[in-house]
């Protein structure tokens, strides 16, 4: 026997009675509330007006006793509390408690919101900022609280509330003689997969129920519907990380190639003596980068505008050892202006399946941490190596087995610097985006993109990248990329 016929009724008793009561309530609590946000309006407005003159002093948002402040006491109400900021989040003076002087509430959540009215179940309140001709002094916040407000929602729950518990038992209980078991105990486990799925849980273990009627149906379609919510959530988290991502690596990624520009643009204009053949080269160098840095922000302009699903990935073939000969290009004047030996290692052949560009950036951004955290006087070394060719004997003992090992089936490409190791806990996290290390190591410069950049890139190329560090030596990095058939005749 079918469902449907047992369902009409029902359904119609489920539907229709809690819809009109909480349609009654919503109705009621819709014109209460619309009534009081303007009355809370003009109140705030109000109060805000005539304190505000008062509390738009430079003068106060400077650490001071706090006997400095008796004056704003006496502006304050019984349900009315004011806040005072530094610029940097520090709480200067609450005129409801001392415990919170000089705590910091963070930069973030002080400066959010600013200039708008924000409202929550006890409070609302605005945020005003404070400014010294045209630097910013500090911030207020005016908050008052909504007494009235939640009365009159806690009447109305109460009552409204009755109301709908009455109707719901009056509807459980005809549910309960209309429907039997073969009914209730399907619902009920379907029920329980459904509040499971929208708490973020895995839900029950046990099975659904599938059957040829309508319940049957009503099952199949919460199945595919929280697959399909499941795969949809995730590919739009996957796409806003993706944008977010993009965005915040584009300023770092212009750091490395004005370093370049700004070393070989300081030889060119005459601190040492160039011949004619440096000039062009260095020119030459200098209209690379700039196109480089040019191409690399119209690609990020044009990649946040598509979805990341239908990005297209131009992988290209090229010869290994002009490539890499260009790749390792450009670096001897950053490291001579810091003072920094470099040595450079090239013992590739054949050809390589990439996205040249891409490649730059990942070497470009490495090179650009090792220049920053080795010591005026220290030594850097780089190497790319086929998977047939032995490893460079200035590699570090400590490191040479795993590197050996590691490196088998491909060509890789090797970053050695002498200087101070990283910790082992840092090693763990160091991929991670928006990860820095300057805390630990004292060097500054970073956004914390570089390494999360280059690993993901690296892994698009379907290689692997990976760091070793030890204590007396230094660090050393590599990133594995497939080679195509090698002729060592070549």
């Amino acid at each position: 026997m079918k469902i449907k016929t047992w369902l009409i009724l029902s359904y119609f008793i489920v539907m229709a009675l809690p819809i009109v009561a909480l349609y009654i309530f919503y109705i009621s609590l819709n014109k209460y509330d619309e009534r009081q946000d303007l009355l809370e309006f003009m109140n705030l407005s109000s109060i805000e007006a005539e304190v505000g003159m008062q509390l738009d002093e430079p003068g106060l948002y400077h650490i001071q006793p706090l006997e400095n402040y008796s004056f704003i006491q006496e502006l304050v109400k019984d349900n009315m509390k004011i806040t005072l900021f530094r610029e940097d989040g520090v709480v200067l003076y609450s005129s409801l408690s001392n415990s919170d002087w000089l705590n910091n509430n963070g930069v973030q959540r002080v400066y959010q919101n600013l200039n708008e009215i924000q409202k929550n179940h006890r409070t609302i309140s605005i945020k005003r900022t404070v400014h010294d001709k045209d630097q910013l002094a500090g911030i207020y916040e005016i908050s008052l609280s909504r007494d009235e407000w939640l009365e009159g929602v806690h009447n109305r729950t109460l009552v409204i509330g009755s109301l709908f518990g009455s109707t719901f038992l009056v509807i459980y209980l005809m549910v309960v003689i209309l429907l039997n078991r073969k009914l209730n105990r399907p619902l009920k486990l379907l029920r329980s997969e459904m509040t499971a799925f929208a708490n973020g849980k895995e839900g029950s273990d046990k099975r659904l129920r599938q059957s040829n009627d309508e319940l049957g149906e009503l099952i199949n379609h919460f199945e595919g519907m929280k697959a399909q919510i499941i795969k949809g959530n995730a590919e739009l988290n996957r796409q806003q990380k993706e944008k977010e991502y993009i965005v915040a690596s584009l300023s770092h990624d212009l750091k490395t190639p004005l370093t370049v520009i700004r070393a070989y643009s300081e030889a060119l204009q005459g601190k040492r003596k160039l011949t004619i053949k440096e000039e062009q080269e260095y020119t030459e160098i200098l209209f690379e980068k700039l196109d480089y840095m040019k191409e690399m922000i119209d690609n990020l302009s044009v990649y946040t505008s598509l979805e990341a699903s239908t990005e297209q990935h131009d992988f290209v073939q090229v010869d290994g050892e002009e490539y890499f000969e260009m790749m390792l290009a450009g670096y001897d004047e950053p490291c001579a202006k810091k003072g920094i030996g470099l040595s450079v290692i090239q013992d590739v052949c054949g050809e390589y399946l990439l996205q040249p560009l891409q490649m730059m950036r990942v070497m470009d951004n490495l090179m650009s941490n090792a220049i920053r955290y080795t010591p005026n006087g220290k030594k850097i070394w780089i190497a790319v190596i086929s998977k047939s060719k032995r490893l460079p004997n200035w590699v570090f003992d400590p490191m040479l087995d795993e590197v050996e090992g590691w490196r088998k089936g491909g060509t890789i490409v090797i970053l050695q610097n002498e200087g101070e190791a990283i910790r082992n806990d840092d090693l763990i996290r160091i991929f991670e985006p928006f990860v820095q290390l300057e805390a630990n190591r004292g060097k500054g410069g970073s956004a914390g993109l570089g390494l999360s950049i280059a690993e993901k890139i690296v892994l698009l190329h379907g290689g692997k990248i990976r760091i070793w560090s030890k204590q007396d030596y230094g660090t050393l990095v590599s990133f594995w990329l497939k080679e195509e058939s090698c002729n060592e005749s070549e």
